[in-house]
């Protein structure tokens, strides 16, 4: 699991568009903006956050649900199961605005799908019965 957030927090090395939008919402000089350093906080937070509520049960649960089956279908129930967790998570905190929902989701299933597929490789190479799903 280290790994998928690991790479992960690798994605953001291409800001998302919500980073860039923050950048540009208050006017120059004005005393009321937050501090830029706080964006450098919110990525590993939302990273975390992502990674614990929809990446690791994702994965273990994509592993689980394609035990016996090929990488790509192990592969794919992770991404079917962090599709659902991630609306979940994104509706929860949003509060029902599906119109700005749907992007940030796109955004973090992109991202996240990414982490996914490197869990998932691992998986793939693990010897003997953990990688059928039953260690």
């Amino acid at each position: 699991m280290h790994l998928s957030g690991a790479i992960l927090l690798l994605t953001f090395l291409v800001p998302p568009f919500w980073m860039l939008d923050a950048g540009y919402t208050t006017p120059p000089g004005d005393p009321t903006a937050d501090a830029p350093f706080l964006l450098l906080l919110a990525v590993p937070s939302a990273c975390v956050v992502f990674h614990v509520l929809v990446q690791i049960p994702a994965g273990l649960l994509g592993a689980w649900l394609g035990r016996s089956r090929t990488t790509a279908a192990r592969y794919g129930s992770a991404v079917g199961v962090a599709g659902v967790l991630s609306l979940l998570l994104f509706w929860s905190v949003g509060g029902n605005a599906w119109g700005s929902i749907v992007p940030a989701w796109a955004d973090a299933m992109a991202r996240g799908s990414l982490g996914l597929a490197g869990y998932i490789w691992v998986v793939r190479a693990l010897p003997g019965p953990a990688r059928h799903g039953q260690g």
